[in-house]
């Protein structure tokens, strides 16, 4: 059961309080895959996965069966300063196609045996600039945050969240460039395609945003209401409601990858669910990976968000748990272990 979020200091609680993986099912897995028909270390990190997993589950020989994949989708002011080489006319027409079954999304939902559920937040009502102020106000925050925290089913046994937002690398980008540091341009890439003077464009105004708003940001929450985006900070809130539901999550690309840094920031540990599922082809995803303490499963070049790598990494995660949870060991076999 989640608790009933009224404010953001509650959501900040509830992360610090959040439940930590199962140790003796830890235990148990790990002795499970010590005795599989294999030599040690032979099926490299799909061990670790499957032993990672089964903790959170609470479950020594865990299965994969009901798999959720979110869509969030929101709309940006910054947008108005000309960042993205597409209009925000698009965000809403691509949620039609999420519905519809027409996007790369669904398909890989279809593939993996996931429910699939897309989320619009507001889109007739975009952001503020944060050129020129907050993002979104504490209400508006804790409303988005809220709408990913309900969104979880609390029966499903893994989670990944995408996201669609025509000018969303912007905000990931002042996020990064906020919560780890540096300058603009080390976290400002061409997203879905812009020139080399709309790059120089969009990394001004990451610059600008995160010089007028970094001394008021106190943690991730600060920065994700300043800087962010409603389908940001969405994913943010169910990651932390799977955290609390101790559903394991596969993150997707920059975008997610920057709404979970903004947890990571609130409260240590608050990413110990998750895996990173792939490395985009977005400049600074790396480096925001590598900031998180976190190895990719998958690197294909991909970036078109939506939570595509991450969807398309349920089947790793998927192989892991089925060599795991269902070979035989020495003793079961009737092979001899040495």
């Amino acid at each position: 059961m989640l608790p009933h979020l009224t404010s953001l200091d509650d959501f900040r609680a509830a992360l610090a309080a959040a439940p930590d993986a199962d140790q003796a099912s830890l235990a148990a897995a790990a002795d499970r895959n010590g005795q599989l028909t294999k030599p040690p270390g032979a099926l490299g990190r799909l061990e670790d996965l499957a032993v990672w997993y089964a903790g959170w589950r609470g479950d020594a020989r865990p299965q994969i069966t009901q798999p959720q994949v979110i869509v969030f989708a929101g709309n940006h002011g910054v947008t108005a300063q000309g960042v993205s080489a597409f209009p925000a006319e698009v965000t809403a027409q691509m949620v039609l196609n999420f519905e519809h079954g027409g996007a790369a999304i669904n398909q890989l939902a279809k593939l993996a045996g996931a429910r699939m559920d897309v989320q619009a937040l507001d889109l007739d009502r975009p952001t503020g600039d944060f050129t020129q102020g907050p993002a979104m106000s504490e209400a508006e925050l804790l409303d988005a945050l809220k709408t990913g925290w309900n969104a979880v089913d609390a029966s499903s046994d893994l989670l990944v969240v995408g996201e669609m937002g025509i000018g969303n690398t912007t905000p990931a980008a002042a996020l990064a460039c906020a919560l780890f540091g540096g300058e603009a341009d080390d976290w400002t890439g061409r997203g879905t395609g812009v020139d080399d003077a709309g790059l120089a464009n969009k990394t001004r105004v990451v610059a600008e945003g995160v010089a007028l708003h970094k001394a008021s940001i106190k943690d991730g929450l600060d920065a994700l209401g300043r800087l962010g985006g409603r389908e940001i900070a969405a994913m943010a809130g169910a990651i932390a409601a799977a955290r609390m539901l101790r559903i394991p999550v596969i993150l997707d690309g920059f975008i997610c990858s920057a709404a979970a840094a903004c947890l990571i920031k609130t409260a240590d540990g608050a990413l110990d669910h998750t895996v990173a599922g792939h490395q985009s082809a977005e400049g600074a995803h790396a480096a925001v990976l590598e900031a998180l303490g976190l190895e990719p499963l998958l690197s294909l070049g991909l970036r078109l968000g939506e939570g595509t790598g991450a969807a398309l990494a349920i089947q790793v995660l998927k192989g892991a748990i089925a060599c795991h949870s269902g070979m035989a060991t020495f003793a079961e076999a009737g092979v001899s272990d040495g």
